[in-house]
């Protein structure tokens, strides 16, 4: 009887351990699936995006370039950001932060298959100091939001070539249920939300940044 108990458990170990390699695998390859799509949409924007204007040229952008879905209505922004298509989504510009070595697009409509892709707006606008922007935690994207601990730069270069500079205040966990955290807060209180998963789900990454005027 303990001789079969045994074998069992070694199964079952072993079957478990299978599960997990290959959900590390999958991750993995979604992670360098999510990273060559923004990078491919990453060149076509900085092709069509102009130059800064002057006033606008100082700041550096760096060289390098399972999240649950919010049941939300579509927000309907008070003022609209400028939008440039590739491949048939809209994009609304690059966020940018340099101490992390992330450069990325942002989509203008965020879906669970749209972050597949890239960042997304989930909700405000540039143009209306209350944009909350969302992200899978893939390394590639969002996945090392927590490294941030405040005073780190964030720079929003817009499609119109217009660049926005943001300096983080906070970085905070909310509970993946807490819409009214996530919203409120944003858009009362903050210029600029990033946001992704936390790697078990429960939890939000939140970076809460305020406009360098």
């Amino acid at each position: 009887m303990n001789k079969a108990h045994g074998v069992c458990c070694v199964i079952l170990g072993a079957v478990l351990l299978i599960a997990a390699l290959s959900l590390i695998f999958y991750n993995s390859k979604e992670n360098e699936r999510g990273g060559m799509a923004a990078e491919s949409v990453l060149a076509e924007l900085k092709d069509g995006i102009p130059e800064p204007t002057e006033e606008n040229t100082d700041f550096e952008i760096p060289d390098n370039d399972i999240f649950d879905e919010y049941e939300t209505e579509a927000s309907e922004p008070d003022v609209e950001d400028a939008t440039m298509m590739v491949d048939e989504y809209g994009y609304i510009g690059i966020v940018a932060l340099p101490d992390l070595g992330i450069e990325l697009p942002v989509m203008s409509e965020w879906s669970y298959p749209n972050l597949k892709i890239s960042p997304c707006r989930y909700k405000g606008t540039v143009a209306g100091r209350d944009i909350i922007i969302a992200a899978h935690n893939y390394r590639s994207h969002f996945g090392t939001l927590q490294e941030l601990s405040g005073g780190e730069t964030v720079y929003f270069r817009t499609v119109d070539g217009v660049v926005h500079e943001y300096a983080v205040t906070e970085v905070v966990q909310i509970s993946g249920t807490d819409i009214e955290a996530m919203e409120f807060g944003s858009a009362e209180n903050w210029d600029l939300t990033l946001f992704t998963c936390t790697l078990g789900g429960q939890s939000r990454v939140t970076v809460r940044c305020s406009a360098v005027e």
